[in-house]
């Protein structure tokens, strides 16, 4: 479960992206992030998210917005997934676990009545100084930067 709370000083992440490219959350200081987690590439969910943040990526980047997804999938299959859809963001490829371990979003879920280890649904708003403005439990995938947008204004 998420334990991180708004307010509180965002987990400095360290990690690679689709080309192997070293990415942290330093990196984007003075930047609001939007850093979503997503349980898989190429799966339903997870495409309609990342078109929907595509689809609206300019009006994101417009207000200043970084966005970042991560997911315990590797670089190859980022690319694969970047290349299918046109994404015109990065993605981190968080194997090891350590990201999705610092921001809480790993753990048991069950679909159909099975029980497996994953990734929380969850995105992070991090403000230009580092700080966690907002968490969005579970985003509405259809429509996730409506959600953003709202929530920042």
């Amino acid at each position: 479960m998420v334990n991180l709370k708004e307010g509180e000083k965002a987990p400095v992440f360290n990690g690679r992206d689709q080309h192997g490219k070293a990415v942290s959350l330093k990196d984007l200081a003075g930047k609001r992030v939007v850093l979503y987690f997503y349980p898989k590439d190429m799966t339903p969910g997870c495409t309609a998210q990342a078109c929907n943040l595509r689809d609206n990526y300019q009006d994101l980047t417009k207000k200043g917005y970084a966005v970042v997804g991560v997911s315990t999938d590797d670089e190859q299959s980022h690319l694969k997934f970047i290349e299918k859809y046109d994404l015109p963001f990065t993605l981190l490829a968080d194997d090891d676990h350590k990201i999705v371990n610092q921001y809480g979003v790993w753990g048991e879920k069950q679909m159909m009545g099975r029980k497996y280890e994953g990734v929380y649904r969850t995105t992070f708003l991090i403000n230009e100084n580092g700080v966690i403005d907002h968490i969005i439990k579970k985003p509405n995938t259809q429509n996730h930067t409506e959600e953003i947008l709202e929530i920042w204004k």
